[in-house]
């Protein structure tokens, strides 16, 4: 796995180009007229979609009917001399469609437990913690 990083203006806004061309930016978001998210928030958003694949394919191969689907995450930092690394990451899966919500928290569990690589690369330094809801009901 092997991904690029070209700057691509004179401050802080940054390509990032994985090897089949696809792309995100990244940029210093506690500068005006940012053009792209924090590096941490990119984190967050790694740890929602790897559980989110994660959780999607496990219901589909269970027949389960997704109509929808979004993950929220949340991210505690503490400070750490001179960084803030995360403490804590929280996911909320909003599903719904026609979900056995038994098989909803399973996937969840499943994908933190033993799938989500990102989640697993964190571990033990970040305690990750999930909520699930099976149309607006939390399980």
């Amino acid at each position: 796995m092997k991904i690029t990083l070209n700057r691509i203006n004179d401050d802080f806004l940054f390509e990032c180009t994985n090897s089949q061309g696809n792309s995100i930016l990244l940029d210093n978001t506690t500068q005006p007229g940012a053009k792209g998210v924090s590096p941490m928030e990119s984190v967050l958003m790694a740890v929602a979609g790897c559980s989110g694949i994660d959780v999607v394919s496990i219901l589909k191969k269970q027949r389960q009917e997704i109509t929808g689907f979004k993950a929220e995450v949340e991210g505690e930092r503490v400070v750490v001399e001179d960084a803030k690394p995360f403490k804590s990451i929280n996911v909320k899966f909003l599903l719904e469609g026609n979900i056995d919500p038994k098989k909803a928290e399973k996937a969840a569990q499943l994908s933190f437990d033993k799938y989500c690589s990102v989640s697993k690369t964190l571990e033990p330094n970040v305690e990750i913690g999930y909520e699930v809801y099976v149309n607006g009901e939390k399980i």
